[in-house]
């Protein structure tokens, strides 16, 4: 006869052999045989209300087991089935926690035709016509004033659009940047962004890019460069040789000089 575990108040009647034949039967009812394992204790819930946990041996569900709850009235030593269950224990494998469909998207999920839900209240967007920052080169309630677009770039928007850029194959950390001989700082196909992400990207417009048509940082880099193959000076200025002073310098006529021989025959 099973032993009573954690128990508010024994009962002998609901940990019977009896009981647990009656618990065995209810769980028959609707597993097939040979699912229900060995019998793994009692939990005393209430007075004369107590749960018969039962191995499962289930494919597929290691670390689950069946909990039968048994009850009996004041002064009957019958047991009665409430109710079954199939509980997970601390080992069990279990799927992930449920998501809502719209917080489970990832970037690249959507498809053709597919609509994103609304977030009425996203960190990322502002209203239209909020005032920003004074130092911030989105005024939104200038330029945005009147557009037919109810809400705008915040200022973390922008700056976790930024930092994911930045980060990622647009930014200076992308393979093809860090071999690249040139940035996209000094190429011609570059056309900077509006507002303060003009100050880090800009929109590649060379067709012969890996990137044509989208953002790139500055320090970015690739081997479209607008000025590949051109051959640059190491300076600035024109290297036309030494310059020499001659404003006070003595005019000597050389035509006019005594012969070295003749000033050796004179000597003997």
């Amino acid at each position: 006869m099973p032993t009573a575990t954690r128990a508010k108040k024994p009962d002998a009647y609901l940990s019977s052999q009896a009981a647990l034949t009656r618990a065995r039967e209810a769980l028959a009812e609707f597993t097939r045989p040979g699912d229900v394992g060995g019998f793994l204790g009692i939990e005393m819930v209430a007075d004369r209300l107590a749960n018969l946990t039962f191995a499962c041996d289930m494919p597929g569900y290691r670390g689950w087991s069946w909990v039968v709850t048994v009850a009996r009235v004041p002064r009957s030593r019958t047991a009665t089935v409430d109710e079954t269950e199939l509980l997970p224990g601390p080992d069990a494998l279990l799927s992930p926690p449920w998501l809502p469909w719209a917080e489970r998207l990832r970037p690249g999920d959507l498809g053709p035709g597919d609509l994103l839900p609304h977030i009425p209240e996203d960190s990322r967007l502002v209203p239209g016509y909020e005032q920003t920052d004074e130092d911030d080169a989105d005024r939104a309630e200038i330029v945005e004033l009147g557009l037919g677009r109810s809400r705008v770039l915040s200022a973390q928007g922008r700056d976790e659009a930024a930092s994911r850029w930045y980060s990622g194959i647009h930014g200076p950390g992308d393979s093809e940047a860090l071999k690249a001989t040139e940035q996209c700082s000094t190429c011609g196909f570059v056309t900077p962004l509006a507002g303060a992400l003009r100050r880090a990207f800009g929109v590649c417009t060379n067709e012969w890019s890996t990137l044509d048509g989208q953002v790139v940082s500055y320090d970015h880099g690739c081997g479209a460069h607008s000025e590949t193959g051109l051959v640059r000076a190491g300076v600035d200025w024109p290297n036309n040789g030494p310059v020499i002073d001659d404003s006070a310098a003595i005019p000597v006529d050389l035509s006019e000089a005594p012969d070295e021989a003749d000033d050796a025959g004179g000597q003997d």
